[in-house]
């Protein structure tokens, strides 16, 4: 699939004299003056001559140089973009139709800076348009890899392995320190050392693998934007990445986009694209996915399910999850879902259970993972400890709920994870009766003193 080449641009660059370099380089020069990071490379400027579409910030600038190199206004409109500088909020966001489309839409985004929040905890996306990049992602074919190319650089498994490798050391630090930590660092790899090899030269073979490899490092990217709170820069590399996936048809690891979507759907509130999202998830990757994998999916359904209040779905889905799971080591899993295993279902499953208001259960099941979490995931760590709170609050176990709560606090005052922090201010509010009790009292000093060192470590 291809688009046709953007006359409008091409014509104005021939008229300017520029080659593609200077136009990246004067783009370059330009953004800094401003103040922002623009990462614009020669390979950017050819897929926008190609057709690919951009980013209204990006294409802004690209006027403004063009304007000062000729001599006369030029607006993105007259560059073959549509013209975004009277718009004041962002567009709806779309499923990328191309393979160039989805590329120049990873490098906008890599250009964002994540701790630049619309809105907490916020974010609204039209059903259609989710339901038309669901429906995409599950109907279109493969675009396949473009092997061989006749470019400079050539890529090999060496390239890939090293792409791997930073991606399992950026989760790690995800894990342990949320999201807020490296997700600065990641973008600037992934947009200097990750996004310019998927446009040089490589065997197919190669080819399959490094696309795989990029979507892993987008989909963190995604994930860490996601825990700093900026949902909308999540949403859109999850949907970018979603994308990536279908490029060498990937329908395991497009499914765990989709449970990914699902996942930041439910936390917002939007229950019932939650549900479709999951269900998506778990309908397009069977028989292509792994049971560990399938356990995933439907584990991220009962959440949805139960946070709709949907008992009896919920518990027929808890019990797939479960089914899938007893099952896991029967299949060769990839690396990337390693981190799955039995003590990340019981906190997913602990999550449906207080959800439901299922007391006992509630309490047994996030006092298991709890039990059974590896300290190295600090972030999964206290946010099973902050469910086992919620439901020892549930069953009117106050001193208890406030103890273990602390206990969260004091293990994860240093995760830059606005969601961790949500879930301790949803606690307060619970506790917000009790505020003359001394625990509660002391719990809730030692929350603003957590938050001042994680202000003072910021600055």
């Amino acid at each position: 699939m291809s688009r046709e080449p953007n006359a409008q641009l091409i014509a104005v660059m021939d008229e300017a004299q520029v080659s593609n370099k200077g136009l990246a380089k004067r783009m370059k020069d330009a953004a800094v003056q401003r103040g922002i990071s623009l990462g614009t490379t020669h390979v950017a400027v050819q897929r926008w001559r190609d057709g690919a579409g951009i980013h209204p910030q990006t294409a802004s600038i690209m006027a403004d140089v063009l304007s000062a190199k000729m001599g006369r206004r030029i607006t993105p409109g007259d560059l073959g973009f549509f013209d975004h500088s009277k718009q004041a909020t962002p567009q709806p966001v779309g499923y990328p139709s191309t393979v160039p489309d989805v590329l120049s839409m990873l490098e906008g985004l890599a250009d964002e800076r994540a701790e630049e929040t619309p809105a907490p905890d916020h974010l609204i996306i039209p059903d259609g348009d989710l339901s038309s990049a669901v429906l995409s992602w599950m109907i279109a074919r493969p675009d396949g890899i473009q092997a061989d190319r006749p470019t400079r650089q050539r890529v090999g498994m060496r390239d890939v392995r090293a792409i791997r490798d930073a991606a399992s050391m950026f989760m790690q630090l995800d894990f342990k320190y949320g999201g807020g930590h490296g997700h600065k660092a990641l973008r600037h790899y992934f947009r200097h050392e990750v996004l310019p090899l998927l446009d040089a030269s490589y065997s197919e073979r190669v080819g399959t693998a490094l696309f795989s490899a990029a979507a892993e490092v987008s989909q963190l990217l995604a994930w860490t934007a996601y825990d700093t709170g900026n949902h909308r820069l999540a949403h859109r590399y999850l949907t970018s990445t979603l994308r990536l996936s279908q490029v060498i048809d990937d329908r395991m690891f497009g499914a765990r986009i989709l449970g990914n979507l699902s996942h930041q759907a439910n936390y917002l509130g939007n229950h019932a694209q939650a549900i479709q999202l999951a269900r998506a998830a778990v309908e397009g990757a069977k028989g292509r996915a792994t049971p560990r994998a399938m356990s995933n999916y439907s584990a991220m359904e009962a959440r949805a399910l139960s946070n709709a209040g949907d008992g009896i779905a919920a518990a027929r889905a808890m019990k797939e999850a479960e089914r899938h799971f007893e099952r896991a080591d029967t299949g060769e899993d990839p690396a990337w879902l390693g981190y799955f295993d039995e003590a990340e279902l019981m906190g997913e499953l602990c999550h449906c259970f207080r959800d439901l208001k299922m007391r006992r259960e509630a309490v047994e099941q996030a006092q298991r993972a709890v039990d059974s979490t590896d300290p190295k995931y600090a972030r999964t760590l206290g946010f099973c400890r902050m469910v086992l709170a919620q439901s020892q609050l549930l069953n009117g176990e106050l001193e208890a709920a406030v103890t273990t709560a602390s206990l969260a606090v004091d293990g994860g005052d240093s995760l830059q994870s606005s969601r961790f922090q949500r879930y301790v201010t949803d606690f307060q509010n619970e506790v917000s009766v009790h505020a003359a009790n001394p625990a509660v009292a002391a719990f809730n000093e030692k929350v603003h003193d957590a938050l001042t060192r994680l202000d003072e470590d910021d600055e």
